[in-house]
């Protein structure tokens, strides 16, 4: 039985995909039942770091590195996990180039705020006069 959410999309449709913590446009190579199996065309999120039942904890026994998909590279999505494109498909290098920055740069405000948040702290820390 082929699912609503299946109906919506046929082969050769521009989607974009959730894989692994990374968003993608993809090409949307062929339906089988409720996976799709899609054809990476550009990055829009880059995968992210580390454990993902765990994020931002750096002491845990396995940290991830996850790659980007490969341009081109095919791999099967759950059909839930697909939205339709709309709009120019960017090209795969500069959008991979994008999406690290976006990455780091998140990740560097991620460490402003700690350094901000421990520094208040250690204020309060001497107020309380612990």
């Amino acid at each position: 039985m082929i699912s609503k959410e299946a109906m919506d999309y046929q082969a050769g449709d521009i989607v974009q995909a959730e894989v692994r913590s990374g968003r993608y446009v993809a090409e949307l190579m062929e339906l089988n039942g409720p996976r799709a199996l899609v054809k990476v065309l550009a990055v829009l999120a880059h995968p992210e770091q580390g454990d993902l039942h765990q994020p931002y904890n750096p002491d845990v026994a396995m940290f991830h590195e996850r790659r980007a998909l490969s341009y081109t590279e095919k791999t099967t999505v759950l059909i839930r996990d697909l939205q339709p494109y709309a709009g120019e498909v960017p090209n795969y290098t500069e959008s991979l180039r994008a999406a690290v920055t976006s990455s780091i740069q998140s990740l560097d405000r991620l460490n402003r705020w700690t350094a901000k948040a421990l520094e208040s702290i250690r204020q309060l820390e001497k107020e309380y006069k612990l």
